[in-house]
């Protein structure tokens, strides 16, 4: 469950702001999206769409601080990126969100802990079998 890493850090404006301005192709946002958190998001912080030099917070107010109010604002339908509003369509992680929601802060650290343990054993490949992708959330054409 990578995705709760959102929890803490930034992003460029560029990353997410086809959400924000045209989503469906036709200059409109994402319908998924809070509308006052869209709003806010144009107006205060990504006012263009070719912006590549600002960056947001990826769990507002508490970007440098390790802690579950990132999976709060996904319930509000405020999350940065297209694949955290994707998190509250699926039952199954919507059940995941609730279920981290109700339990301690504690043990989402602990299972945080056990999900990058278990990514430290992906094989990854390397030399000529591996490739480092020009721009992290697409895969190299």
């Amino acid at each position: 469950m990578c995705y709760r890493a959102h929890t803490i850090g930034v992003s460029h404006c560029s990353s997410f702001t086809n959400r924000l301005y045209n989503f469906t192709g036709r200059g409109d946002k994402d319908p998924a999206s809070d509308s006052e958190y869209a709003a806010n998001l144009k107006s205060r912080k990504c006012p263009s769409l070719k912006d590549n030099t600002t960056i947001v917070e990826m769990d507002p107010g508490s970007r440098k601080t390790f802690d579950l109010s990132y999976y709060q604002l996904l319930l509000k339908r405020r999350g940065l990126f297209q694949s955290d509003s994707a998190l509250t369509t699926n039952p199954t992680t919507l059940s995941n969100i609730n279920q981290i929601l109700k339990g301690s802060v504690e043990g989402f650290f602990f299972e945080f802990a056990k999900s990058m343990e278990k990514m430290g054993r992906i094989n990854v490949k390397t030399g000529s079998a591996g490739v480092v992708r020009k721009q992290c959330s697409v895969a190299n054409s």
